[in-house]
């Protein structure tokens, strides 16, 4: 994320375990509630882009690298690297940033995160508003690794079974988190392609993703995404869903009933169980486009996310 001129700070944030964060503070600094965004993945980071959700001359947003992601360091690492770690590096950045409460912004696995944080410190969250609803359960991680979506991308299921040996194909996923998990680094190389062309292919209402030139091609992301799911996010199955009620903070759902990698269900589930909660369908897929993230900001604004 580049700095510009509304960047209040930068900092790199040595969080323990050989992690050191990258975070940068961005916007106005007397806005009433400060915004903490969580970036998606597991594995990915922040980029210019996700300024665009938000306006510097009324918000506070603190945008940080994830473990591994980014800027942080050591880049793609896994040691030391879970939810918990996660949701205890955002309290080591709001002690750092002397923030008492704040509100929590994310999607997809960001959205999982900021849940996992509301249940591990509610006295920090202001409220929750979250896009594209990922909580962590088996039955989600199952929708895409299962190839459970192909009644509506066939096709695409098929190109992930064809990068898959015949006799592994009832279980490709597990044949591909394997081989990325493991120490042959073409064969990571090869399968975190397969695994980052499936869940790109469906992440868009159409057909317009076109994947990189494999010769270009970084799995670093994708390792930590895979470390993740195979471990079940490091969380019990059902985690969010079952604790929902302990979420008493005003939390917001945005959520695309086209959503083919967070699918919608789990959307649904949570608002269902949550106190305090508000879903909002939109006509999207799984990507932030126009409107959802024009719900987001207005949500945003609602909330008193603005200047004093």
């Amino acid at each position: 994320m580049t700095p510009d001129k509304y960047t209040l700070s930068e900092s790199v944030l040595d969080v323990g375990d050989g992690h050191q964060l990258y975070v940068q503070d961005w916007g106005n600094q007397a806005a009433m509630k400060p915004i903490v965004f969580l970036h998606g993945g597991p594995g990915g980071s922040t980029r210019d882009s996700h300024k665009a959700s938000f306006d510097p001359t009324e918000q506070r947003v603190i945008f940080f690298d994830q473990r591994g992601c980014g800027r942080s360091l050591p880049l793609g690492s896994l040691d030391h690297n879970t939810t918990d770690d996660l949701v205890e590096d955002i309290e080591k950045i709001a002690r750092h940033l002397n923030l008492e409460t704040f509100i929590v912004n994310g999607g997809s696995w960001g959205s999982c995160l900021a849940l996992a944080y509301g249940l591990a410190h509610p006295e920090r969250v202001a409220a929750l508003v979250l896009r594209g609803i990922f909580t962590g359960s088996r039955s989600e991680i199952d929708w895409t690794d299962s190839g459970e979506f192909q009644t509506f991308f066939p096709d695409v299921w098929d190109q992930y079974l064809a990068a898959t040996p015949l006799e592994y194909r009832d279980a490709p996923s597990k044949y591909h988190f394997e081989r990325i998990a493991g120490a042959d680094a073409d064969a990571a190389k090869q399968s975190a392609y397969a695994y980052q062309r499936l869940e790109g292919s469906i992440s868009k209402l159409d057909d317009r993703f076109t994947p990189e030139p494999f010769e270009t091609y970084d799995p670093t992301s994708i390792r930590i995404e895979t470390h993740y799911l195979q471990h079940g996010c490091f969380m019990p199955d059902n985690y969010i869903l079952d604790n929902a009620a302990r979420l008493t903070m005003p939390v917001w759902l945005v959520q695309g009933r086209y959503d083919m990698v967070c699918p919608p269900i789990a959307a649904y589930k949570l608002h269902k169980a949550l106190p305090n909660g508000q879903l909002v369908w939109t006509i999207n897929g799984h990507r932030a486009e126009h409107e959802a993230a024009t719900i987001l900001k207005l949500v945003l604004q609602q909330i008193g996310a603005g200047q004093a």
